[in-house]
């Protein structure tokens, strides 16, 4: 096909034709003479192509603006219904679209994220500066412009238990060592009492492991996420996923995907 024609315009002249062959549509170059008079297409209604994974309809959370806070999270104490702080109502709505995954926490906020600061007991988790507080107005709140990780680890897993949807954590790749990466698939898959991490999920009410399958390593790593070329991406993702823990289920590890339509992003990582 010469490169000079688009994909979608190719199609749409492609289903037309279809449809005139199929119509019985008289066609100029048939009368020609030519071998094509004798072509046909046949459209097979019934005939199965293949199987549509669902999770290319999950979902994204990102602590940014009222996303996370006053949006998922209202806290336990508001006057809105909630489930352990969670917005009563956004659960019971994902739980009719049945997201197959829900993406955290983020996003670019993600590659400026220290996962250890949303985990243990709530009142004594660090109160830090969020990542979009320049993109905030003047009149937004101050827990939209800095974080207070109220929401963490624990609570976005209670958010996927209660709206049946898989959890897909995205590491820091930007900001945060390897080691790091490694201590939170730890933190979140390792069996119950078998490591010190455990015993800190534990502590915060979560014995059993929570089996997250799906790691992201950085976001937009082109961009916000370390403006890596895709050589030096790909240097990054393979030392990040090297020799990490494996408890429970196999880990599905997604790397990050290029901007727009740069396609060079992605032969070049690859």
């Amino acid at each position: 096909m010469n490169r000079g024609i688009r994909r979608r315009e190719f199609l749409r002249h492609g289903a037309l034709a279809a449809g005139a062959v199929a119509c019985g549509a008289y066609l100029p170059h048939a009368a020609a003479g030519t071998s094509s008079a004798d072509s046909r297409i046949d459209v097979l209604l019934d005939e199965p192509l293949g199987t549509i994974s669902p999770n290319i309809y999950g979902h994204f959370t990102e602590h940014l603006g009222g996303v996370i806070y006053d949006g998922l999270w209202v806290g336990e104490n508001s006057p809105v219904a909630n489930l352990q702080g969670i917005r009563k109502r956004l659960v019971e709505e994902m739980r009719k679209i049945k997201a197959p995954v829900v993406r955290y926490p983020g996003g670019c906020f993600a590659d400026s994220y220290d996962w250890r600061d949303g985990v243990g007991l709530a009142d004594k988790r660090p109160r830090r500066t969020n990542f979009w507080n320049d993109a905030e107005t003047r009149t937004a709140p101050e827990n939209h412009k800095y974080e207070p990780n109220r929401f963490g680890t624990n609570e976005f897993m209670r958010f996927c238990r209660l709206t049946g949807a898989q959890p897909y954590l995205a590491a820091n790749l930007r900001s945060l060592p390897a080691e790091e990466f490694y201590h939170w698939v730890e933190y979140c898959n390792s069996p119950a009492g078998s490591t010190s991490l455990a015993e800190m999920r534990a502590a915060a009410g979560s014995p059993e492991p929570f089996n997250v399958r799906f790691w992201g390593v950085g976001n937009e790593s082109w961009g916000c996420g370390g403006n890596f070329t895709p050589q030096e991406y790909a240097v990054e993702f393979r030392r990040f996923t090297t020799w990490l823990p494996h408890y429970g289920p196999d880990l599905s590890l997604v790397a990050s995907g290029p901007y727009s339509e740069e396609s060079s992003w992605t032969r070049g990582f690859f």
